[in-house]
């Protein structure tokens, strides 16, 4: 029985968000004060990575430069629309997601994130979307996943979702593997989840069947990026 109400919970709750953000909000409600946007970015990993890193911030275009930073490391803010395409929070602008991510995942992960807002800003449709990244990836204009790709998400301050603004501090991994059990995922008592990086939209969105298998792993933590504890997750 808890099991079902549960169940039923996140569906209600995924209806309500659907019929919350069916579509884009208008721009300023995704924009940021500079500033804040940049001490938010920074918060993603701890200070001894984050100080050195190079600093994004969204415009009304994608994504540009605040910060030029020295250590090959980019820091940014991400908007719902980095989340699953068929998620009901896709268009929420409440969503800002802290994110470091270390220099192979700036050039092999962080090219998809700045193709996708790039286009989803010009007003193109999450269909359109799909069918031009899968376009740049058959050209090779699109890199391939590096090895060592990580991304530290240990902001106290993000908002993830709806559902319980948080989701805690974890470091995301990138790898080129079918099978979450070969890191332990999704099992009772690991600390490793793990999803398909095109987050399991396939169905919803047929043009994603044949792209490269790549899976994200989430280790959680305990601690937040400023070394204070984390509640239990």
């Amino acid at each position: 029985m808890l099991a079902a109400t549960v169940a039923a919970s996140q569906r209600a709750a995924a209806q309500n968000a659907q019929r919350a953000y069916p579509a884009m909000a208008p721009l300023e409600q995704y924009l940021m004060d500079r500033r804040a946007e940049i001490a938010l970015a920074r918060s993603a990993a701890p200070d001894t990575i984050s100080r050195d890193a190079t600093v994004l911030i969204l415009g009304r275009r994608g994504y540009e430069t605040a910060v030029h930073g020295t250590n090959g490391w980019v820091c940014m803010v991400e908007r719902g629309w980095m989340g699953p395409f068929d998620s009901p929070e896709f268009w929420n602008p409440k969503i800002r997601g802290a994110d470091c991510l270390n220099p192979p995942a700036v050039r092999s992960v962080l090219p998809f994130a700045f193709m996708r807002t790039k286009l989803l800003l010009a007003g193109q449709s999450k269909r359109q979307v799909i069918a031009a990244i899968k376009v740049a990836l058959d050209k090779k204009e699109l890199p391939a996943l590096e090895p060592g790709t990580v991304c530290y998400m240990m902001s106290k301050s993000s908002y993830l979702t709806d559902e319980g603004d948080h989701n805690g501090p974890h470091l995301m991994f990138f790898e080129p593997v079918k099978d979450g059990a070969t890191w332990g995922a999704n099992m009772a008592k690991t600390p490793v989840v793990s999803v398909d990086y095109w987050y399991l939209s396939a169905q919803a969105y047929p043009q994603l069947r044949g792209f490269p298998v790549i899976r994200v792993f989430a280790v959680v933590l305990d601690k937040w990026s400023d070394g204070t504890r984390a509640p239990a997750m």
